[in-house]
C-alpha cells in the first residue's frame, strides 16, 4: 500500500454541516445477508470503503451478482444461501476483523471450504476467540500456530450442532460469528455475553426475517431458518463521526452539525463519554432508519473537564477511545480510562500507539494494561505514528485544533478503510489538513 501522510496545521475550529460515511458494521452486514437471502435486496448509505468493499468482493466471487448504482447504493440478486459456490481462490479481506470473525462463522455454518486472508495487521488479530466455538461446534477451522489469520476452513457435508457459547471476551464480532454459524446449524444456539455489545447482527437479520431471541446479555437463533430479501438505509458510522464530534467539542468557537448519524444505543458511549466531560451536544430530529435510530448531532465547542471512565461504557465506545484519548489532553484535569483492554487486539494494539503518539506530541499520558491516565493540558505538536491504524491516524489529526504547533501523522493509508474523503471533508470544515504520498 502506498504510504501517506497527514500534514495538520495548528489551532482553528470547526463549522458547518455534514454527513459522515455509512456504518462500517452496518455495510459489512448488509452485503452478507443480502447474499444469503431469497430476492432482490436494495442498500442505500453503503460505505465504499475498502474494508466493505473487500466484503463486498468475497461474495461476488461465490457467484452472487451486486450492482453498485449510484452514490453509494447495491442492489443485491440473491439466490438463497443454497446457490453459493465455493471461491476458487482465498477470500482476502485487508485489514477487516470484522470481515473476518462474521466470514469465518457463515462459511463454518455453510460447510463451504475457503482461505480466508488479509493485510498484515489483520494476520497479527487473535482469530482464537472464533476458531475455539466453531470448532465446538464441529467445523473444521484453523489459523496458523497462533491461531492467526489466514484462516483455512476445510468442507463440511452435514449441519454443524448447536450450542450454548458463554463468550469470554465483550466482543459484538465473536456473538455475531457464532450466531451466524447457529443459522446453519442443527438445534437453537445460544450466545451468552458479560456485557453490553453492538446488536446490529440481531437487529438486521430481524430486517431480512429471521427469528432471534435476545434476554437481557444472552441472544439465540433457531438454525434452518432463511433470509428474505429486504431494502435498508445504511445510517452515517458514529465511529466517523467521533472525529469531529471530539474536534469541535475541544475546540472553543466550533459549531457543527452531523445529519444521519446512526444512534444504535450499544454505540452510542461516545456521546456519554464526552457529555460527562462536559462537551455540548444536542441530539436532534430522532427517528428510524432500516430498525436503527438515527440522528442529527449538534455540537458546540467549550472547555472538557478530565473524569474517570465509567467501565460501563468502554464497550459502548470501543472504537472511539482514540478520539476519546485526544479529548482528554486537552481537559482540565486527570483522565483514568480502565477495563480498555480489549483495544490492545485491534487493528493496531491501540493503548501504545496511542500512548506513544500522544507523548510525542507532549501530552503527559501514561499506559496501563487495561487504559491509560491522561493528565490534561496542552498539546505541544510535532510528529505522531499512527502505526497503519485508521482511527489513531484520525484523532492524531483532529489533536491539531488544539496544538501549538503543526502535528505530522505516519502511515495514513488505511484511512480508506472506514473513511474515503476524510481530508476533504475535514478540510471544508474548517481542519487546515493536506495528505502526501510517498
Amino acid at each position: 500500500m502506498t504510504s501517506l501522510t497527514y500534514t495538520v496545521q495548528s489551532g482553528g475550529i470547526l463549522n458547518g454541516t455534514a454527513k459522515v460515511p455509512g456504518d462500517k458494521s452496518m455495510s459489512h452486514r448488509s452485503v452478507m445477508f443480502g447474499s444469503l437471502a431469497n430476492g432482490t435486496t436494495e442498500v442505500d448509505g453503503f460505505l465504499q470503503g475498502e474494508d466493505a468493499l473487500h466484503t463486498l468482493d468475497a461474495f461476488v466471487q461465490m457467484g452472487v451478482n451486486i450492482e453498485r448504482t449510484g452514490d453509494n447504493r447495491l442492489v443485491i440478486e440473491g439466490k438463497g444461501h443454497q446457490a453459493l459456490t465455493p471461491p476458487k481462490d482465498d477470500i482476502y479481506l485487508g485489514n477487516s476483523g470484522t470481515g473476518m470473525r462474521l466470514l469465518a462463522g457463515l462459511m463454518a455454518g455453510l460447510g463451504m471450504p475457503c482461505r480466508i486472508t488479509g493485510d498484515e495487521s489483520l494476520a497479527l488479530r487473535p482469530m482464537g476467540r472464533v476458531i475455539k466455538p466453531l470448532q465446538s461446534m464441529g467445523a473444521a477451522i484453523a489459523g496458523d500456530a497462533n491461531d492467526r489469520p489466514p484462516l483455512t476452513l476445510k468442507e463440511r457435508s452435514t449441519p454443524l450442532n448447536a450450542i450454548e457459547y458463554d463468550c469470554p471476551v465483550v466482543s459484538a464480532q465473536v456473538k455475531s460469528c457464532v450466531l451466524l454459524a447457529g443459522l446453519f446449524a442443527n438445534g437453537r444456539t445460544v450466545v451468552n455475553e458479560t456485557g453490553i455489545t453492538r446488536d446490529h447482527t440481531e437487529r438486521m437479520l430481524k430486517g431480512f426475517g429471521v427469528n432471534v431471541e435476545v434476554n437481557g446479555l444472552s441472544c439465540s437463533i433457531e438454525g434452518g431458518q432463511s433470509l428474505q430479501a429486504t431494502s435498508l438505509t445504511v445510517p452515517g458510522d458514529i465511529s466517523s463521526a467521533a472525529f469531529f464530534l471530539v474536534g469541535a467539542s475541544i475546540a472553543v468557537g466550533s459549531d457543527i452539525t452531523l445529519q444521519g448519524v446512526g444512534m444504535n444505543p450499544s454505540r452510542t458511549g461516545i456521546i456519554d463519554i464526552l457529555r460527562l466531560m462536559g462537551a455540548k451536544i444536542i441530539v436532534k430530529n430522532e427517528r428510524v432508519s432500516g430498525g436503527e435510530p438515527v440522528a442529527d448531532l449538534h455540537v458546540i465547542g467549550s472547555q472538557l473537564t478530565g473524569v474517570e471512565i465509567p467501565e460501563k461504557l468502554v464497550s459502548l465506545a470501543i472504537d472511539e477511545f482514540p478520539s476519546i484519548f485526544v479529548a482528554a489532553s486537552v481537559a482540565n484535569g486527570t483522565t483514568v480510562v480502565t477495563g480498555a483492554e480489549e483495544l490492545r487486539v485491534k487493528e493496531t494494539d491501540r493503548i501504545q500507539v496511542m500512548v506513544d503518539g500522544l507523548q510525542a506530541l507532549g501530552v503527559d499520558i501514561t499506559g496501563t494494561p487495561d487504559g491509560a491516565i491522561i493528565k490534561g493540558g496542552s498539546i505541544e505538536g510535532g510528529t505522531a505514528d499512527s502505526c497503519g491504524d485508521h482511527r489513531t491516524a484520525m484523532a492524531f489529526s483532529m489533536a491539531a485544533l488544539m496544538a501549538k504547533n503543526p502535528i505530522t501523522v505516519l502511515d495514513c493509508a488505511n484511512v480508506a478503510t472506514s473513511f474515503p474523503g476524510f481530508v476533504e471533508l475535514a478540510g471544508q470544515m474548517g481542519l487546515q489538513i493536506s495528505s502526501d504520498k510517498a
